[in-house]
C-alpha cells in the first residue's frame, strides 16, 4: 500500500543522507531495493535556485514509470519521459514562457474548488445512485453503525498462540489482543467492505507509560485482523505493511516488537488513495504517485500554492529552508490524516472529475479532466494541454491510484491487483484502450465480473477487426467458436493475479506465446485449461499454430519432467504466487483427477503451504469444488503448521475420499 517519499538528488549519481522516514519501519529487502531503483530512474533534483527565479531553481522530478521502462536511460528520448516537476521556489521565468498555463483564469485543484459529491446529485442522479453503492464510495469511513460489517459483538479469535476479541465499549468499536499482555485498540475508520473489511485505529490500553508512547498509541494505522465477509470471520490482514512472507516471518500481532516493525500508519502509506484529497495537496506531498502514469510534463510551484493554500502547513521563513529539510517537509504532508483535509473519506466524484465548483455554479461550464492552477504549468507553449475527456486524460485518473510496483511473474505482469494500470502500459492495448471501455466508473462490478464473454470478445473486436467473425475465431484460436479457449480474455488476459477474495484476470495483455512465461515455468493461459497436459504438448501445438519457436535449454532448466503434467510442476514451484494459480486453474477447470493421487495429493497439499494466503486461497476453492467444509474438521488457514498437523492428517483422509466420490471430470 505504500508509493514511497520524496528524496533529493544532488545529479544523476549521487545523493543526500536520505530523511527520516515515517513510512512502515520494515517493508522488506526486496521492496527497499525496488523503491531505491525507482527512485535513481525517477528522482533527480538540480542546484538552488538563483534569486530572480532563473532557470537552476530546486526542484524534485518524478518520470513516469511506464515509459521510462520502455525507453533506455542512454537515450536522448530519457528526457522526453512525461514527469512532474516539483519546484520548491517559483518555476523559472523562462520556463514559464515555453510552457502552457491551462485554465489561466481559475484552478480546479484547490480546496475552495471542490464542492463534494452531493452537489452533484441532484443533476446526476442516475451516477450519484451508483456511486453511493460503489466500492470506491465505501473505500474509507468513519466507524460506526452505518459502515461497520464486521462482528464485534464480543466474537473472540484464536491466533499464535494468542486470542482476540472484538467488542463494542462506549459507543465505539474495539479490538482486543491478548496473550502474554494485553492491548486494546479503538476502531476510527473502516476500510473497504465489497469482500473484506481491515480497520483502522490506535492502541488505548496496553503495558505501555504514557511516558513510553509508540507509534501504535500515537497514529491511526491499519490494525492486525480484519473481517472475511462471506464466510462472516475473523482473519490476519494480508499485503499491507509488507510483502507476504512464508509462516515465521509474518508479523506477529501479539508481540510489540513485531507490531512496530510491520507498524503501517494509514495516513502515511495508504489514504491518499482511499479518500479524495485535493490534487494540489497531493502534487505538494505524493508527486512521486501521481508521476507513475502522468501523461504530459507538469511543473508545479508547491511553495506558492502552500502559502495561498496551506499557510498552517509552513514554518516560518520557509523559503529558506534548506534541501534536505524541504524535503523532509514535503514528506511530512502525508502523514497529515486525510480527515484533516480531503474532500471525502472514500473516493467520490472529484476524485476523477478534480473540482467541480465552476461546474456545479454554472453547469455550462464542463469540468476538465486535467488540472490548471496558476501555479502550475504543462506541456508547452507550442501544444496547449487539452483539459478534456482524452483518452489519456481518462486513463491518468484510474493511474493516478492504479499504479505501482508488486512482486511480478517472468513476464512482467503483477502476482498481485490494484495497480492494474501499470500492469495495462505494460502490454500493447492501451496505446488506443480506456479503461472506462471495460469498466464502467459509475457503476459497481460487483462481486464478480457482469459482462459476458461475448460482450468481453466484442470489446476486443472494435479494434481487432479481423478476428470479428465465427470462423476468423476459429483460425485464430483454434478453438470452437464461443468455446472458453476462443474467448480473447482467456488466452491474453489469463487469471494470474490474486484479488481480494478470488484469481483474478491480469489487465497486461499479452501472447500466450510469451516467451518468459513458458521458459520460466510461470503460469501460461493454455495449461490453465489444459492442467493435464504437459509442457511438451503446449509447445507442439503454440509451433504448429503461431510458429514460436522456444528455447530448448531454458525448457529444459525449469521443467524438471516435461512429459508431466504443468498444473502439477507449478503446484510444486518454489514460487508462492505460481503455486496459488496452479490450485486456482485445477479448482477453476474442477479438475479432480481421478486416476492421479499424485495431483490429488499435490492440491491437498496447498492447505499447508507455508504462505498463509495461498492457504486462504485453497481452502475456498476446496469448499466450493467439494463442498467440504474444513472449518468443520478444525482447519483454519491462519494456524501455525503445528496447530494444522491433526486437520490437516484428517482432511487428507476426507479429501482423497470426496476426490474418489467425485462425479466431476477434467474439462477438456
Amino acid at each position: 500500500m505504500t508509493n514511497g517519499d520524496f528524496k533529493w538528488s544532488v545529479d544523476h549519481e549521487s545523493e543526500l543522507p536520505p530523511h527520516r522516514g515515517r513510512w512502515p519501519k520494515v517493508i522488506g529487502l526486496a521492496l527497499v531495493i525496488g523503491f531505491a531503483v525507482a527512485l535513481v530512474v525517477g528522482m533527480f533534483m538540480w542546484g538552488l535556485s538563483e534569486p530572480d527565479g532563473g532557470r537552476g531553481g530546486r526542484r524534485l522530478v518524478f518520470r513516469n514509470q511506464s515509459h521510462a521502462a520502455k525507453v533506455s536511460p542512454d537515450s536522448p528520448k530519457f528526457f522526453q519521459i512525461p514527469r512532474i516537476d516539483v519546484w520548491w521556489d517559483h518555476i523559472p521565468t523562462d520556463l514559464q514562457a515555453t510552457t502552457d498555463q491551462p485554465g489561466q483564469a481559475s484552478s480546479n485543484i484547490h480546496p475552495e474548488d471542490y464542492v463534494g459529491p452531493e452537489a452533484c446529485r441532484e443533476c446526476h442522479k442516475k451516477n450519484y445512485e451508483g456511486w453511493a453503492h460503489h466500492p470506491h464510495r465505501w473505500m474509507n469511513a468513519v466507524a460506526d453503525e452505518s459502515t461497520v460489517v464486521g462482528d464485534f459483538s464480543g466474537t473472540t479469535m484464536s491466533y499464535l498462540g494468542g486470542k482476540a476479541t472484538f467488542f463494542q465499549e462506549n459507543g465505539e468499536y474495539r479490538m482486543r489482543l491478548e496473550r502474554e499482555e494485553s492491548r486494546t485498540y479503538a476502531i476510527h475508520e473502516t476500510i473497504g467492505s465489497r469482500f473484506f473489511q481491515y480497520y483502522i485505529g490506535k492502541q488505548i490500553d496496553g503495558p505501555e507509560s504514557a511516558e513510553e508512547q509508540t507509534d501504535p498509541q500515537q497514529f491511526d494505522h491499519v490494525l492486525p485482523l480484519g473481517y472475511w465477509i462471506e464466510p462472516g470471520e475473523w482473519v490476519p490482514i494480508v499485503n499491507v505493511a509488507q510483502e507476504e512472507v512464508p509462516d515465521g516471518q509474518r508479523m506477529d500481532p501479539f508481540d510489540a516488537t513485531s507490531y512496530e516493525a510491520n507498524f503501517a500508519q494509514y495516513a502515511d502509506a495508504c489514504d491518499q488513495c482511499h479518500t479524495t484529497p485535493p490534487l494540489g495537496d497531493l502534487l505538494s506531498g505524493n508527486a512521486n504517485q501521481l508521476a507513475r502514469e502522468v501523461p504530459v510534463n507538469i511543473h508545479w510551484a508547491v511553495s506558492d500554492y502552500l502559502e495561498e493554500e496551506r499557510p498552517d502547513w509552513l514554518p516560518p521563513r520557509h523559503r529558506s529552508l534548506s534541501d534536505d529539510q524541504a524535503v523532509e517537509l514535503l514528506n511530512s504532508f502525508d502523514a497529515i490524516p486525510a480527515s484533516e483535509h480531503a474532500v471525502t473519506l472514500g473516493i467520490s466524484c472529484e476524485s476523477c472529475h478534480l473540482g467541480c465548483r465552476e461546474h456545479a455554479e454554472n453547469p455550462k461550464i464542463l469540468p476538465a479532466f486535467f488540472p490548471y492552477s496558476e501555479h502550475l504549468h504543462s506541456g508547452s507553449s507550442d501544444e496547449p494541454t487539452d483539459l478534456g475527456r482524452t483518452h489519456d486524460n481518462i486513463n491518468w485518473a484510474c493511474g493516478r491510484c492504479h499504479s505501482g510496483e508488486r512482486p511480478r511473474y517472468a513476464g512482467g505482469m503483477s502476482t498481485w491487483n490494484s495497480t492494474e494500470y501499470s500492469d495495462a502500459m505494460r502490454g500493447s492495448c492501451y496505446s488506443e484502450l480506456k479503461c472506462t471501455d471495460c469498466h464502467n466508473p459509475h457503476q459497481a462490478t460487483g462481486h464478480e465480473w457482469s459482462s459476458t464473454p461475448a460482450e468481453d470478445d466484442a470489446r476486443c473486436t472494435k479494434c481487432h477487426e479481423q478476428y470479428a467473425s465465427a470462423e476468423s475465431q476459429a483460425a485464430h484460436s483454434h478453438h470452437q467458436p464461443d468455446s472458453e479457449g476462443s474467448r480473447c480474455m482467456n488466452c491474453h488476459m489469463p487469471r494470474i493475479d490474486e484479488g481480494l477474495q478470488d484469481i483474478v484476470r491480469t489487465h497486461m495483455i499479452f501472447s500466450p506465446t510469451n516467451f518468459a512465461m513458458i521458459h520460466t515455468n510461470h503460469p501460461n493461459a493454455c495449461n490453465q485449461c489444459h492442467t493435464d497436459k504437459s509442457i511438451d504438448w503446449t509447445i507442439d501445438s503454440l509451433e504448429q499454430w503461431y510458429g514460436s519457436r522456444f528455447n530448448q535449454e531454458k525448457l529444459n532448466a525449469h521443467y524438471a519432467d516435461r512429459t508431466q503434467s504443468v498444473a502439477l510442476g507449478w503446484l510444486q514451484s518454489e514460487n508462492d504466487a505460481v503455486r496459488k494459480i496452479a490450485a486456482d486453474s485445477l479448482f477453476r477447470t474442477r479438475s479432480t483427477w481421478d486416476q492421479d493421487t499424485t495431483i490429488q495429493d499435490a492440491l491437498i497439499n496447498a492447505l499447508d503451504d507455508p504462505y498463509l494466503i495461498n492457504r486462504q486461497f485453497a481452502q475456498r476453492g476446496f469448499e466450493e469444488m467439494l463442498g467440504v467444509q474444513l472449518r468443520d474438521h478444525g482447519y483454519r488457514f491462519y494456524m501455525t503448521p503445528e496447530e494444522r498437523e491433526k486437520p490437516m492428517d484428517e482432511l487428507r483422509q476426507i479429501l482423497r475420499k470426496a476426490f474418489a466420490e467425485s462425479t466431476l471430470k477434467i474439462d477438456e
